[in-house]
């Protein structure tokens, strides 16, 4: 049987790489990562996050932790309602960068768009995940963060299921959504969350 073949991911030393989870779901804040990798890191199987299953994510972000420089921040729904998801991703991005704790020249942002006030040079790349080790590592560190608080979480909303789909527009959530209204972990801004400003409303495709 032939393996399909691996990505060839460029490997920057030094260089930044930014990239955010969960700017899709109904629930939950959005995380941001920020990772310099160092020379010579052994980076096979690193891939965007999406690309891999739960627990190859798992184990690329211990290895990512033990060998690389990282930091990582995340924005509440509050944050996300106030300035709208895309600025609320960037502004998370951006503290990611600046709590490392050295400070690289140059960082590469996953996407079309960059932070405002970056300390250092920046790039936008579209599909850097897929393209790039240190966004790829970025991306394993702010989906693995994420996963882990919204499963914190769901022992405290227990009826909202957050603990499977992670507040996502899952079949479940959205009945969940039906029979409860939303909770305070909602993002008010998104749909359906406009249409649940008061609990119980009925929801409709």
């Amino acid at each position: 049987m032939r393996h399909k073949e691996e990505p060839r991911l460029k490997h920057l030393p030094g260089v930044a790489g930014l990239d955010e989870a969960g700017r899709g779901p109904l629930a939950g804040p959005v995380f941001a990562a920020a990772v310099i990798l160092p020379k010579g890191f052994h980076y096979k199987g690193l891939n965007d996050s999406k690309q891999l299953d739960p627990k190859r994510r798992e184990e690329l972000a211990i290895r990512i932790k033990e060998k690389a420089i990282w930091a990582i921040s995340y924005a509440e729904v509050e944050e996300i309602d106030r300035l709208n998801i895309l600025w609320a991703s960037m502004a998370a991005m951006c503290r990611a960068l600046k709590m490392l704790s050295v400070q690289p020249e140059r960082a590469l942002v996953d996407g079309n768009k960059l932070p405002h006030d970056m300390p250092c040079e920046a790039q936008a790349i579209v599909d850097g995940d897929a393209k790039y080790a240190c966004i790829a590592a970025a991306s394993i560190l702010a989906k693995t963060a994420r996963d882990h608080y919204m499963r914190e979480l769901a022992p405290k909303y227990p009826e909202y299921g957050f603990g499977k789909h992670y507040g996502y527009s899952t079949p479940e959530h959205k009945k969940a959504i039906e029979a409860h209204g939303i909770c305070d972990i909602h993002r008010r801004s998104f749909w359906p969350g406009k249409l649940y400003a008061q609990p119980c409303l009925t929801f409709e495709e």
